[in-house]
């Protein structure tokens, strides 16, 4: 039995593209990006970027909805879901991206019901919108609109699949980490132990390298472990 609880991202991790860039760049005035560049260099939280972002959007519900239909994931995601949960362990989808749409494309692409603990989208009129955040915490280090520290349960073992910024808070509070892109960098540059993957198919020869029998938060993996996982 896998005793492990995992925090799954989804934008550019369970899928290729980030959703919510792509919504920006076809329905949101050009000064969305003004705004990303303040997030990136960390002038504010990923709760104010939003916030502001999603409010310059122009579409119709009949638009964003077509919109996550054309969104793909990782093939191998759904064999993943299944093999993990087969063997004990927990997956919940933790994103600062927007739980409707989450739930249309894992829905399209016969996923296992799976927890989404993300942003809501409301709709203020005809193709106005704005975005709640029911997982936000006012003390959340990054200011997070999905403060995804919150989301990890207490007294569970807890494993991070990411690929960005929103993954670098609770990465640093997980007993390890699958990371790909910046999430990995970050890895890698602040210590954190990891595994890099490109694709969920990578992941089942992780998963079988992990240490299954220690107590939740008290993992201590062997030197040489720690430079496998490095180097994967």
């Amino acid at each position: 039995m896998m005793h492990w609880h995992i925090v799954c991202d989804f934008d550019g991790t369970v899928t290729r593209t980030d959703a919510v860039d792509n919504i920006l760049e076809r329905f949101a005035d050009p000064s969305w990006e003004a705004i990303e560049d303040e997030w990136l260099s960390g002038k504010i939280g990923s709760r104010e970027c939003l916030g502001r972002q999603l409010a310059l959007v122009k579409a119709s519900p009949s638009q964003l909805l077509g919109y996550f239909d054309t969104v793909d994931i990782d093939p191998a995601f759904p064999d993943f879901v299944e093999l993990i949960l087969s063997r004990g362990a927990t997956l919940d989808i933790v994103s600062d991206g927007i739980e409707q749409g989450i739930a249309r494309v894992l829905s399209r692409h016969e996923c296992p019901l799976l927890p989404i603990i993300a942003n809501r989208l409301r709709q203020v009129d005809q193709d106005s919108w704005r975005i709640e955040f029911p997982h936000s915490s006012d003390a959340c280090r990054a200011a997070s609109g999905n403060c995804k520290c919150k989301s990890a349960p207490k007294g569970k073992r807890i494993l991070v699949i990411g690929d960005g910024q929103s993954d670098m808070c609770v990465a640093g509070t997980a007993d390890f980490v699958f990371a790909k892109d910046r999430l990995a960098e970050h890895c890698e540059r602040t210590g954190i132990p990891y595994a890099r993957f490109d694709s969920f198919a990578d992941l089942p020869a992780l998963l079988a390298r992990l240490p299954h029998s220690e107590p939740a938060r008290a993992i201590s993996l062997p030197l040489e472990q720690q430079e496998l996982f490095h180097h994967v």
